[in-house]
């Protein structure tokens, strides 16, 4: 059983109202605005409202590739409004603004001792949906959180910080977690391949860190972009020696550490190529699970370079990455470039996988 408390500007609307408007994946490469059921909530859960959600990268592949069977609602970069709390919640209540992990580990098995939180079986669940199979529901008005992700997976939204600014909370955490784990130190100069949405953020938590950036992106705009969030300096990869760039910047040596935020096997390789003797390169953007990736054996065996992964989310940094956002230590609201509405999603999806000349973060504002 759940409580019936609704908020809005029509409460007696609201309750009559049944369904929603949601981007249905259908298939590989389609996602349709469709009327769907509005989720029913049990004890200790709690329905929101979606006001604002990134497009990720991730969900961008699942849906371009067919990797997730359908149907399913993706979105998991999102921020909205408590409307319905279930019996036991104490946490929220109905009008409380709230951000929502989509995943949340269990803290105490082998993996989360060791920070793994994304090889953890309970993080493997995830916990927000809209209907049909979980997978983050962000793309529909409303979505359900079970009771773990209510208890240790969403936050309050500070007053003054929009929604869109909430909805960078999930990936300025999973940015940081790798930054975390490429060991980005003060001092360090760095290199971010990539500068769509992650790759501008890895590119400001780096600075955050105290490293000198370098940047390269085919866009132009994307470039300025990371020029705003610290980058000393940012190259077209089409025209530019970026390795020769980065030499004659470390004195012959190299970059300490090189951040991928694009997926193209080859940049392995040009990563490497850039990078001193023990260096590190983090490869965020190939989680592809059909990718194959060729390099040097000996820049890792003679050479002593690291290859490093990092996927999703820190719980143990929660609150401390939340706060990146809250403090608005990131110019987060400058990088939203393109709204859509929940009608357009199909739309909305083409862009953030095809950007234009002046796509940055794209975000679907549901009315």
């Amino acid at each position: 059983m759940s409580s019936t408390t609704i908020v809005g500007s029509d409460p007696g609307r609201r309750a009559r109202k049944k369904t929603m408007l949601a981007g249905v994946y259908r298939g590989a490469g389609a996602v349709v605005c469709e009327e769907v059921p509005i989720p029913e909530i049990s004890d200790g859960e709690v329905l929101f409202r979606v006001a604002a959600c990134g497009i990720c990268g991730t969900d961008i592949k699942k849906i371009a590739h067919g990797f997730v069977d359908a149907p399913q609602i993706f979105g998991h970069e999102l921020a909205g409004t408590v409307v319905e709390t279930g019996r036991g919640v104490r946490k929220f209540k109905p009008g409380d603004r709230v951000v929502s992990f989509h995943h949340v580990p269990c803290e105490k098995c082998f993996y989360c001792e060791r920070k793994l939180f994304s090889q953890c079986a309970q993080y493997k669940k995830v916990g927000l949906t809209a209907g049909f199979t979980p997978n983050g529901g962000g793309f529909a008005q409303y979505v359900r959180a079970m009771p773990w992700i209510v208890d240790r997976g969403m936050l309050a939204i500070p007053p003054g910080i929009t929604f869109e600014e909430a909805t960078f909370i999930e990936p300025v955490n999973t940015a940081a977690k790798a930054v975390w784990k490429a060991r980005v130190a003060a001092g360090e100069f760095a290199v971010v391949i990539g500068q769509g949405p992650i790759g501008m953020l890895l590119t400001g938590l780096c600075k955050l860190k105290g490293a000198a950036v370098v940047t390269t992106d085919p866009l132009a705009a994307r470039r300025a972009a990371s020029l705003r969030l610290g980058a000393t300096a940012s190259f077209d990869p089409a025209s530019d020696d970026v390795a020769a760039e980065v030499r004659q910047r470390t004195n012959g040596r190299g970059a300490d550490v090189v951040l991928l935020a694009a997926p193209h096997p080859q940049l392995v390789t040009d990563a490497l190529a850039m990078m001193r003797a023990g260096g590190r390169v983090m490869l965020f953007a190939h989680n592809d699970p059909v990718l194959k990736i060729e390099f040097p054996a000996a820049a890792v065996g003679i050479e002593e370079k690291e290859i490093l992964g990092s996927y999703s989310a820190s719980i143990t940094e929660q609150e401390e990455y939340a706060g990146i956002v809250f403090q608005r230590r990131l110019p987060l609201a400058e990088l939203v470039s393109h709204r859509f509405s929940t009608e357009r999603i199909a739309e909305a999806l083409e862009l953030a996988a095809k950007p234009n000349a002046d796509t940055l973060k794209v975000i679907i504002s549901h009315s």
